[in-house]
């Protein structure tokens, strides 16, 4: 799968080459688990409810998952591979206001297609986090660090404003994951649900207001891709 093409399924299965049926048996349970564990949390979401809503029969989960909480984890997993690898292309040698407003872009297409995996990670770090304890290690850390460095490098080279590399990445994080995690409360403020217009209306003036704070004219809306 294509890390930056946010058109292809969420949960595609990553494991050892198998069978089209068994693959498709596989997204199918992830897709039903990122619902309802959006829905109801960890804690409040059951195998049997994941099955029903799979149309598989509960022993099919069993037979590819042992657990809830290894489904859980798989689910997580997969969120969290897909919005740090479309972090990775970023470099020293890029032009900042470029490649800043493509992640924007990546990161907010992807509340937009997936906003239930956004949420399912919400919960989970508002609840503590303790089931991203293997994922928030000691290497993940030096993965952020990696990530700031670049920014620390258009800083030095004068590409952008010095601001805070770690606050910026939180800024953008948490501003585009806003749309998803929050939907429900810019539907009840606006009086319905966001369309792929408003999409396009919100990353734009996301663009525009990150960038400007770095000191960065943002380009042309489309031209960064």
């Amino acid at each position: 799968m294509n890390k930056n093409d946010t058109t292809q399924p969420l949960y595609v299965s990553t494991g050892k080459p198998a069978g089209r049926i068994r693959q498709k048996n596989e997204e199918t349970i992830l897709a039903a688990a990122a619902t309802e564990f959006a829905r109801y949390g960890f804690k409040g979401t059951s195998m049997n409810a994941i099955a029903q809503r799979a149309e598989l029969p509960k022993a099919n989960l069993h037979y590819y998952f042992n657990s809830k909480l290894g489904l859980y984890v798989e689910v997580m997993r997969h969120i969290l591979e897909l919005w740090d690898t479309a972090f990775d292309d970023m470099s020293p040698e890029d032009d900042p206001a470029t490649a800043l407003a493509n992640y924007i872009r990546l990161k907010m297409e992807f509340s937009r297609r997936h906003p239930e995996a956004s949420k399912i990670f919400a919960m989970e770090v508002i609840s503590g986090s303790e089931c991203l304890n293997e994922h928030f290690n000691q290497d993940y850390r030096n993965w952020f660090r990696g990530r700031a460095a670049v920014f620390e490098a258009w800083i030095a080279a004068g590409k952008m404003d010095p601001v805070d590399p770690m606050h910026l990445i939180f800024l953008i994080w948490s501003g585009t994951q806003h749309y998803a995690d929050f939907s429900d409360q810019i539907r009840r403020i606006g009086g319905k649900r966001m369309t792929r217009k408003d999409f396009a209306v919100a990353t734009d003036n996301l663009i525009q207001i990150i960038l400007k704070g770095c000191g960065l004219t943002p380009p042309a809306p489309g031209a960064e891709a």
